[in-house]
């Protein structure tokens, strides 16, 4: 064992978590035994919940696994105070832009031993080298899901609009859908949705932040990356009705009580859509037929450069109990397990199962999107970043109205102080 010094992850600093450098997953075979795994938000379907804790109770008679489901908002910080305290959960999903903020810290189990087990060279790269720090690997990707763009098909045709092929044409079409239905969104775009404006940075050629020597470059206010800002300003202003001020959750609402006639969200959004009216949240089954999908388009045309969203999945390094926990992962990286998340439209931790997403036009739209999918810039301090909101800070002053160069500037500050600190 070794003690690893653990920097500011979100509100909390100094602390200390105990790590295992070797990867030995002894002592953990306790009967009675109780497996907490943490797994966030909703996109985990109940069929993969129920099939986790089914098996594992069969294979590890007299143990339990409990599920404790944990909210996107606050994460960093609350996986911080539990991850390095003396109650800490056993397996734990963690959003793929924060993984390498816990793997750099030694938040998580060695797994290097246990790659092969758990998929090897099957697994997505991007995730694998997400959770993997210093040549060893601690987290492996749990699933992963392009962003797409849903639309009403009826009002599209009614607007006398058809499928953009450009980012431009994008715009345009939202801002013409949104006219002719006063009070309804073109886009919706709620003003701390900073995930959907990345592809407007991206394709017209600017980054969030880029390696400079040992130190990082915030690139927001670059020319570059104002003009896709502008656009995106654009859009906000003349495209929809959202609150300037809300985050993303629950698009569904909208599309289903039809205020929204258009929005770009993870792929995994159409389950949500069509959900049973009697769902815990209901969604709309009966716009089925009415539920138009495609590919963000780039700047040029083709599949526009969009973020790739998903989780990693990783056993505490202070989990009491860590050779059930990596059992438990073994059967979240099953072939069975990740087939339930194809099938609920999510993309499967494994190469191999791709085609289980199937062939329909969500699934085609999936395939164009996840071509150019990107990820946020791979620091161990982007959780930082992260927990301290400046993305959402900035895109809601930008909904509002503001400058667009003045507070790329004061990001790119921000931004900077916490990834060169």
């Amino acid at each position: 064992m070794r003690k690893l010094g653990i920097v500011a992850l979100g509100a909390a600093a100094a602390l200390t978590l105990a790590g295992c450098a070797s990867g030995d997953t002894g002592g953990g075979s306790d009967e009675n035994a109780t497996i907490r795994v943490w797994l966030v938000g909703t996109d985990t379907p109940d069929t993969a919940r129920d099939y986790l804790v089914k098996t594992f109770e069969e294979e590890h008679p007299g143990s339990k696994l409990v599920i404790e489901e944990q909210a996107w908002d606050g994460l960093v910080d609350r996986l911080t105070t539990s991850l390095s305290g003396s109650d800490s959960p056993d397996v734990v999903e963690v959003g793929n832009t924060q993984a390498s903020a816990f793997t750099s810290a030694g938040a998580f189990l060695d797994l290097t031993d246990q790659y092969e087990d758990l998929g090897g060279d099957d697994l997505l790269p991007g995730f694998v080298e997400a959770g993997t720090y210093d040549g060893k690997f601690y987290a492996a990707p749990l699933y992963s899901g392009s962003r797409l763009v849903f639309y009403k098909k009826d009002a599209m045709e009614a607007a006398g609009q058809t499928v953009p092929t450009t980012l431009d044409e994008y715009v345009a079409t939202g801002a013409a859908l949104a006219k002719a239905n006063p009070g309804k969104s073109g886009i919706w775009w709620p003003g701390q949705d900073w995930r959907n404006a990345l592809p407007f940075i991206w394709e017209n050629g600017g980054e969030v932040a880029v390696p400079d020597g040992d130190k990082w470059d915030a690139q927001l206010s670059s020319p570059e990356s104002v003009k896709g800002l502008e656009e995106v300003q654009q859009a906000m202003a003349t495209a929809s009705v959202a609150p300037k001020d809300a985050n993303e959750t629950s698009p569904e609402v909208g599309f289903c009580d039809g205020t929204t006639l258009q929005l770009s969200a993870p792929s995994w959004v159409k389950f949500s859509i069509l959900a049973p009216v009697d769902a815990e949240a209901p969604g709309c089954p009966d716009q089925e037929a009415n539920l138009g999908v495609y590919a963000l388009p780039g700047k040029d045309g083709g599949a526009a450069q969009v973020f790739a969203g998903g989780s990693n999945i990783g056993v505490s390094a202070k989990s009491a109990h860590p050779e059930l926990a990596v059992d438990a992962l073994k059967i979240i990286l099953s072939d069975e397990f990740q087939t339930i998340y194809a099938e609920g439209g999510l993309v499967p931790a494994k190469l191999s199962l791709a085609d289980k997403l199937g062939t329909d036009e969500v699934a085609q739209a999936i395939a164009a999107a996840a071509g150019n999918a990107k990820l946020t810039p791979a620091s161990p301090r982007w959780a930082d970043v992260e927990a301290a909101r400046i993305l959402e800070d900035l895109f809601v002053n930008i909904a509002q109205g503001g400058d667009v160069k003045s507070l790329a500037e004061e990001a790119d500050k921000q931004i900077e102080d916490i990834l060169n600190s």
